[in-house]
């Protein structure tokens, strides 16, 4: 029998969010019940995926984004209210590790998106050192950013935004899954010839053009659909416990 505290110790251990200054609680942020047996990982705590996770009768719940932010609105209403009122009636855990999953150097959203793509890390770089800087593995070379960027929407099954020099050689590859759009410049100062990441706001269109590397967006969700199953399938083989990773599709 596992116990929910061991399950807390043990994504804490693994994933240290004492390290990072973040955007909201890392860890246990709904407290279902003390024993657990099955653990269903997603990207996002929404009321798709909690209905999913009761259907698959899972007790725990492990996700990259939670349900509590920075200097959101307290109240407990509308969407807020009916997930919580989800997971309260079948007594479920909720789980979410933000920054720290994007972090870790094996099991995290930026491994985990470089493994995919055939990119080996070599360094970090920027706040936190959330970027992640290296180049293709020997299996696979990009002649192009315009090929890179064929290989992604591959490999993600998802349209890539490209801005910036489709046509130079790739050498260095910069990546930071999720909203790292602001994570361009430290790429740029770091070398990249190419940086990958989920969005793309008005500024980053420009600097790609006028500093020569290549930006490509490939999607929020779909640059983090990887870390949370890495993580929770491994801390559920050390318990013995189920685990179903449930991917609602999101095309953001």
């Amino acid at each position: 029998m596992t116990r929910r505290t061991q399950l807390l110790q043990a994504f804490d251990a693994l994933l240290q969010p004492e390290r990072f200054r973040d955007y909201g609680p890392n860890g246990l942020q709904v407290e279902g019940t003390d024993t657990v047996r099955k653990i269903v990982s997603g990207v996002t705590a929404s009321r798709a995926l909690i209905e999913a996770a009761i259907a698959a009768q899972a007790d725990t719940i492990f996700v990259h984004h939670g349900l509590f932010w920075r200097a959101q609105d307290g109240r407990i209403t509308g969407w807020l209210k009916a997930r919580l009122a989800l997971l309260l009636a079948a007594d479920i855990n909720l789980f979410a590790y933000h920054l720290p999953l994007d972090a870790h150097a094996e099991l995290g959203n930026n491994a985990q998106l470089g493994l995919k793509l055939g990119l080996r890390a070599l360094t970090r770089f920027g706040e936190q050192e959330l970027g992640f800087l290296g180049e293709p593995m020997a299996s696979a070379s990009f002649v192009s950013a315009e090929a890179l960027a064929q290989h992604i929407e591959y490999v993600l099954n998802r349209p890539v935004a490209l801005v910036g020099p489709a046509h130079s050689a790739i050498k260095k590859v910069a990546w930071c899954s999720g909203g790292g759009q602001n994570y361009f410049e430290a790429a740029i100062a770091a070398g990249a010839d190419a940086f990958i990441t989920g969005e793309i706001s008005e500024p980053q269109a420009h600097l790609a053009r006028e500093c020569g590397v290549a930006y490509l967006a490939c999607g929020h969700h779909a640059s983090e659909r990887y870390g949370a199953p890495a993580v929770a399938a491994q801390v559920a083989a050390q318990f013995g416990l189920a685990h179903e990773f449930i991917d609602i599709d999101n095309p953001a």
